[in-house]
C-alpha cells in the first residue's frame, strides 16, 4: 500500500475525534440523537478546521445501524462504506469546478432517487463559488429538499454565499484551533504513527500550521520526509529590526530570507503575520491560536513598538504586499518600506501624534495669553455711544474717550470701522441740527435725543461729567472756560465773544480729540469718513491741524471742513478753526487737477455713499404695458376691438 498523508490517515471519524469545535459536534450530536436533524447546513472557517470532515461524520450517524449516544459505530457497512468513499448514501460535489446551472441541474435530477441507506448526504464543498444562475437553480431544492435528504454546503468565504441561502440553512461557524490543542494533537499522531520528534519539531509544525490541523500535519510530514529546515526565522529577525529603528539589520533579514529560499512575498506575509499577531497581543484579544514562541515574540514587539507604530508597520508593508504584484523586482517594494519604517522620524505616527498634541496645547496657550493682554485695549475701541442724552441722566456725551484710543480712532480711519460705526448710529434717531447763532435752551425730551452738538451747548458748562483719571486735567480747563450763557457762542465770519478770545490758547489737544469723535457722529456721513481718514496731528492755540494722506483727501475735506468746524466750536465753546496738511512730502497741488483712481481713492469714494437706512422707498408708479404706451404717446387713445 502506498504512503498516506498524515492529514488524511487522521482524518477525524466520530464527533468526538473532531478537534477545537466541540461547540458544532455537541450540537450534531444531540440532533441526531433526537431525530431533531436539519435539512440543510453551512460550516463555514478558515481550511483544514474539520468543515468536510465533520459533515462525513454526519452522514455516518444518519446512516448508522448500530447508532450510540449520537456517535457512529465506525463497524457497519454503512459506516465502512462511506468511510472507504464508496457509499451510496453520501455525495460530494466539488462547487469550485462543478459550478453552473447545468452541473446542478443534474444533481436536483438525483436528489429524488433512493439509496440504500435512512438518509441521503450531500456535501457542496466550496459553494461560495456557484454561479448566480447554478445558486438560483438551487434554491428550491435547498428550501424543500426530499425527506431523505439532507445538504451541507461548505465554504471559506460564507460573505459570498447568498443571503437567499444562507437563510435557508443551520449555519455553524469553524474556528482555528489553539497552539495547545495543536501541540497536543501532534504529540498523539506522532505516538500512533511511531514518529520521534521532539518539542522544537512540535512548536515549528504549530508554528507553521497556524491553527489549521491540516496545515499543521502536513509540515510534520514534510519535516519527517526532509528534516528540520535551517533555522532562518527572516521575518522575526525583520520584524526585531523595525523595533530597533535599524535599517541595516532589516535588510539583511531580507537577504538571509531570500538565501534560504524564500520569496519576498512570503517574507513580507511572514512579517505582516508576526506584525498582526504584536498588535492583537497589545491590544489584549486572544493570542491562544499561537504557539509559546510566538506568544513570547508578539508580546516583546508589542512592548517595544506599541499599537500606533505597529499599525503605521501592517499599513506599510501591506501596501508592500500590493505593489509586489506590478514591480520589475518584487525585492524592491518591500525594502522601500523597510527603509521607511527604521528611519528616524520617518512615518512614527506616534510621534506624529505627540508633536501635533504639544502645538496645539502651545497654541491654546498662546491665544490664551494673547486675549488676555488685548482685553482691556478693546474694551473702549468697541463701546463707543453716538448720541447724547440729557446731562444729568447720562454722561456718554460729556466723558470723552481717553486721548490714547480716541486718536488711534482718528488715526486708522479705516472705511469698516466708519461702516460700522454708522451702521449703529442709523439704528437710533437722527438728532436735528442746531444753529450757531441761537441761545442754549432747554434740554430736549428724551424722545428725541440731542445731537452732540446740541446737548453741548445746552448743558452747563461749569458742571462737567466725571472723567477718567488720564484725562482729568485737560477737560477741567476746558470747563473752566465759563462763557456768559447769554453771548453767542460764535459767529459766521469767524470772531468769538469777548469773554473766550482772551482764552484761546488753552484749548489742548486731548480736548479737541475728546469732542471730535461726538461731533463727527452728529454730521453726515461724507463728513465722517473724509476726516476720520486723516489725522490730528496737533493744536495750536485754536487751530486744530490734520494730517491727511494726499492732496486730493485735502481737498474734499477742504469742502466740508466748515460744519466740522462750527460742531467744533459748538461743543468747545469757542472758535475753533482747523487746518488741513498734506503727510507725504511729495505730494504736488498737481494732483488735485490730475487725479487718478488709486485704490485708497475708491474705497474713499465708495464709502461715501449714503447708509441704506437713510433710503426712502419710491412712489409705487407700477402699471401694465397699455398705460405705459398711453403715458409714451399723449393724446394717444386706446381702441378695444
Amino acid at each position: 500500500m502506498s504512503y498516506q498523508s498524515l492529514y488524511r490517515r487522521y482524518r477525524s471519524q466520530k464527533f468526538s475525534e473532531v478537534k477545537g469545535q466541540e461547540h458544532i459536534t455537541d450540537a450534531l450530536r444531540s440532533a441526531v440523537t433526537e431525530g431533531r436533524h436539519g435539512h440543510a447546513y453551512l460550516f463555514s472557517g478558515p481550511r483544514g478546521t474539520g468543515k468536510t470532515s465533520t459533515a462525513r461524520v454526519l452522514a455516518k450517524a444518519l446512516n448508522c445501524e448500530n447508532l450510540q449516544d449520537g456517535e457512529p459505530c465506525c463497524e457497519c457497512e454503512s459506516c465502512t462504506s462511506i468511510t472507504d468513499g464508496t457509499s451510496f448514501d453520501l455525495h460530494e460535489l466539488d462547487a469550485a469546478s462543478n459550478n453552473k446551472v447545468d452541473d446542478v441541474r443534474e444533481l436536483i435530477a438525483k436528489v429524488h432517487l433512493g439509496s440504500p441507506g435512512r438518509t441521503k448526504v450531500y456535501i457542496l464543498d466550496e459553494v461560495h463559488m456557484l454561479s448566480t444562475g447554478a445558486e438560483n437553480a438551487l434554491l428550491k431544492t435547498l428550501e424543500e429538499p426530499p425527506e431523505h435528504v439532507v445538504f451541507v454546503l461548505a465554504t471559506t468565504e460564507p460573505h459570498k454565499v447568498v443571503a437567499t441561502i444562507r437563510s435557508r440553512t443551520q449555519h455553524f461557524r469553524f474556528n482555528l484551533l489553539s497552539a495547545e490543542a495543536l501541540a497536543q494533537h501532534v504529540q498523539w499522531v506522532a505516538n500512533d504513527a511511531n514518529l520521534e520528534i521532539d518539542d522544537e519539531i512540535t512548536s515549528y509544525v504549530v508554528a507553521q500550521g497556524a491553527g489549521s490541523a491540516r496545515d499543521t500535519l502536513s509540515a510534520l510530514d514534510l519535516v519527517m520526509a526532509g528534516g528540520m529546515p535551517d533555522a532562518v526565522d527572516a521575518a522575526s529577525e525583520i520584524v526585531k529590526a523595525i523595533g530597533l529603528q535599524s535599517a541595516q539589520d532589516a535588510i539583511a533579514a531580507v537577504q538571509n530570507g531570500l538565501v534560504a529560499g524564500k520569496e519576498p512575498r512570503t517574507l513580507g506575509e511572514e512579517t505582516l503575520t508576526i506584525l498582526r499577531n504584536s498588535f492583537l497581543a497589545a491590544m489584549g484579544a486572544s493570542t491562544a491560536h499561537m504557539s509559546s514562541h510566538e506568544q513570547a515574540l508578539s508580546a516583546e514587539m508589542s512592548t517595544t513598538l506599541g499599537p500606533a507604530k505597529l499599525t503605521n508597520a501592517m499599513e506599510t508593508i501591506g501596501e508592500a504586499l500590493v505593489e509586489m504584484r506590478q514591480a520589475a523586482d518584487a525585492r524592491v517594494p518591500l525594502e522601500v518600506a523597510l527603509l521607511r519604517l527604521t528611519h528616524n522620524g520617518g512615518q512614527n505616527v506616534s510621534s506624529l501624534v505627540a508633536r501635533i498634541e504639544a502645538l496645539e496645547q502651545q497654541l491654546a496657550s498662546d491665544q490664551l495669553t494673547a486675549s488676555t493682554t488685548q482685553a482691556p485695549a478693546v474694551v473702549p475701541k468697541e463701546s463707543p455711544t453716538p448720541t447724547v442724552a440729557a446731562p444729568k441722566k447720562t454722561t456718554s456725551q460729556s466723558k470723552p474717550p481717553t486721548s490714547e484710543p480716541a486718536a488711534k480712532h482718528v488715526k486708522a480711519g479705516p472705511a469698516q470701522a466708519a461702516r460700522a460705526k454708522v451702521d449703529q448710529a442709523a439704528a437710533m434717531t437722527k438728532p436735528a441740527a442746531a444753529s450757531p447763532s441761537s441761545k442754549p435752551t432747554a434740554v430736549p425730551p428724551p424722545s428725541a435725543p440731542p445731537s452732540p452738538r446740541q446737548g453741548k451747548a445746552a448743558q452747563t458748562p461749569s458742571k462737567p461729567a466725571p472723567e477718567p483719571a488720564a484725562q482729568q486735567e485737560p477737560v477741567d480747563a476746558v470747563a473752566s472756560q465759563e462763557p456768559n450763557p447769554t453771548d453767542k457762542p460764535d459767529t459766521q465770519d469767524g470772531s468769538t465773544a469777548s469773554n473766550t478770545s482772551s482764552e484761546a490758547a488753552t484749548i489742548s489737544i486731548q480736548a479737541v480729540t475728546a469732542a471730535l469723535g461726538p461731533c463727527l457722529d452728529s454730521l453726515s456721513q461724507k463728513i465722517r469718513v473724509r476726516f476720520r481718514g486723516g489725522t490730528l496731528a496737533a493744536v495750536n492755540s485754536n487751530v486744530a491741524v490734520f494730517s491727511v494722506p494726499n492732496q486730493i483727501h485735502q481737498d474734499r475735506c477742504e469742502a466740508v471742513k466748515a460744519e466740522l468746524e462750527e460742531a467744533l466750536s459748538t461743543s468747545l465753546g469757542q472758535k475753533v478753526v482747523i487746518e488741513l496738511t498734506v503727510a507725504k512730502a511729495d505730494a504736488t497741488p498737481a494732483q488735485s487737477t490730475n487725479r487718478t483712481n488709486s485704490p485708497d481713492d475708491l474705497a474713499s469714494e465708495r464709502d461715501e455713499i449714503a447708509s441704506v437706512d437713510d433710503l426712502e422707498d419710491a412712489t409705487d408708479e407700477s402699471s401694465n404695458s397699455i398705460e405705459r404706451i398711453t403715458k409714451a404717446f399723449p393724446g394717444a387713445t386706446v381702441v378695444k376691438k
